[in-house]
């Protein structure tokens, strides 16, 4: 029996898309009969003079053997875990540690001009470039995280799009007066937007699932906006309840800065809803074109607004051929050839 380790990199406390990608991957490896284990280091990216000693932390590890045993494979995820040593690194990419990269210089980003900062950064260009560079092969999420790589880094990835928690159980259940959306609340997924959005739309609801350092402030902005009779936060929910929310709504708006995948398109694209989103949301535009499998607006509320407005006009016919055209798009991602590919030539 081979044996692999996942490299996980966990921020105490918080649980999202990434930790449950790394459960599933787990998973899906031992069903197909490998030894496998997480491997997870604590991480925390302030302040920023701390990146470095904590980023080299997975240098100083050792997990070629456990208990005498060999470990045939490591499959590092997230920022800094590819520093790890081994001789068979395959990473599988969810993102860099994005300050250092397309968000530098912006609101987003917790790097200053100081010279320090600017030593950080390098530090962190300089080890992905070392610990991605000794990769035998390299795998990202997405297009999009494959491209920052190669745009920022000169290195390239292979695309293997992950599959949703629950794919099979997906279902459409007709079309309600909402738009759903699904994930963390927090600035980088840009809930605020999709709030001063609606404000510009009337005759449709919002429902959030999910919590986040930013759900204060998204109460306050509905509150002072008037939309608390519009507005659903509903926190954690269920699966069950997170599937007849998808199956009801009548779209799933997703706006997001450059998105490095998004679970929500794939998701809403299964449940044969139609998504909104903006033209620099990222990963989820490698499946959603306007008017063909959802529409696509420029990164504002009024232009946001707009779209959504032409949400309640799309009768349920028009609504559901954008949802089976988008169903047809992802129809193709599946665990086999995740794990076909990261296990390659693993005999």
């Amino acid at each position: 029996m081979k044996s692999v380790l996942v490299c996980a990199v966990q921020t105490p406390y918080i649980r999202g898309g990434a930790e449950i990608l790394v459960e599933d991957l787990r998973d899906r490896l031992a069903a197909r009969g490998f030894r496998v284990d997480v491997v997870s280091v604590p991480f925390r990216a302030y302040p920023p003079s701390e990146i470095v000693r904590q980023a080299l932390a997975w240098r100083l590890l050792d997990v070629t053997e456990s208990w005498g045993e060999k470990v045939d494979l490591v499959i590092p995820t997230k920022f800094p875990s590819w520093l790890v040593s081994h001789p068979r690194k395959v990473p599988w990419l969810f993102h860099q540690h994005r300050e250092a990269y397309d968000l530098l210089g912006s609101r987003f980003c917790a790097f200053s001009e100081s010279e320090e900062d600017r030593r950080v950064v390098a530090a962190i260009r300089a080890m992905d470039a070392a610990g991605l560079g000794e990769c035998r092969a390299r795998f990202a999420i997405s297009r999009n995280v494959a491209s920052r790589l190669a745009r920022f880094n000169g290195l390239e990835a292979e695309a293997l799009y992950p599959p949703p928690r629950h794919a099979g159980r997906y279902r459409s259940d007709g079309y309600g007066d909402y738009v759903f959306y699904a994930g963390r609340l927090e600035p980088l997924k840009r809930v605020d937007l999709v709030v001063a959005a609606l404000a510009r739309c009337r005759g449709l609801r919002l429902k959030i699932a999910g919590t986040g350092p930013q759900e204060k402030d998204l109460r306050e902005q509905v509150a002072r906006a008037g939309l608390d009779d519009r507005v659903d936060f509903l926190g954690f929910v269920s699966d069950e309840d997170l599937l007849d929310l998808y199956a009801r709504c009548r779209a799933a708006v997703y706006a997001p800065l450059n998105e490095d995948y998004g679970y929500v398109t794939v998701e809403a694209f299964l449940s044969g809803r139609p998504v909104v989103t903006t033209a620099d949301a990222g990963g989820p535009l490698e499946f959603v074109t306007d008017g063909e499998t959802g529409l696509v607006a420029a990164p504002d509320a009024d232009a946001l607004g707009e779209a959504l407005c032409r949400l309640i006009g799309l009768g349920e016919a028009r609504l559901r051929d954008m949802g089976e055209e988008g169903r047809r798009r992802v129809a193709h991602i599946g665990w086999d050839r995740v794990l076909d590919r990261l296990t390659a030539g693993l005999a």
